[in-house]
């Protein structure tokens, strides 16, 4: 009696939808993971938040598309600038919780030469994001990836986003410095954008 095996695509494929709905599913709580394995270079402290010295960073990948009114959005376009970048949905509820801290803090530091931009994931049409900027007052533009093709962009081993929300802190040299996967307050988000600022 012979076994059959699965066709290689066929095993690629189950793999790849069990990391997106793995991604998929909306957490409050990051309990302080590491991911990415192997030499990460990176700590993760009590408080959840990963954080990277500086010449020990991974460059963050090249972002573009369109915003959720349809206009272009490149990540490119901020170089030199300290860039928070917050992975969302509308239909999540720890992103609800967090998205008035997020529009505080991004009009805090906008003087401070940081610049906010978030990636709505999971929203397959525009409309209930939109709702969502509305309602929280969110003042700075977002890429619309309703299937996370953006967020597959990060290189593994690397301050990645692994969960809904997920905010990274990306250096003027643009590289990722920080990380959380879980929703934040003011203070947690000051806590990850204020060393990379002083940075010179």
């Amino acid at each position: 009696m012979s076994l059959v095996r699965a066709p290689r695509r066929t095993l690629i494929t189950v793999g790849a939808l069990a990391a997106a709905f793995a991604l998929s599913a909306c957490t409050g709580d990051a309990g302080g993971r590491s991911g990415g394995g192997g030499d990460t270079n990176f700590v993760t402290g009590t408080s959840g938040i990963s954080t990277v010295a500086e010449g020990k960073r991974t460059t963050a990948p090249r972002l573009s598309g369109e915003d959720l009114t349809g206009k272009p959005l490149d990540l490119a376009d901020y170089q030199g600038k300290v860039v928070v970048l917050n992975l969302w949905g509308s239909w999540c509820a720890p992103c609800r919780a967090e998205a008035p801290y997020l529009s505080k803090v991004a009009e805090e530091t906008k003087s401070q030469g940081v610049e906010f931009i978030g990636i709505n994931t999971r929203d397959p049409q525009t409309g209930p994001a939109l709702a969502f900027e509305k309602d929280y007052e969110v003042g700075y533009p977002s890429f619309h990836d309703p299937i996370g093709k953006l967020i597959l962009k990060f290189p593994k081993g690397s301050l990645n986003p692994q969960a809904i929300p997920s905010t990274i802190v990306i250096d003027r040299e643009g590289k990722i410095a920080a990380r959380a996967l879980t929703g934040l307050d003011d203070k947690q988000l000051r806590s990850m954008i204020d060393p990379v600022v002083a940075e010179k």
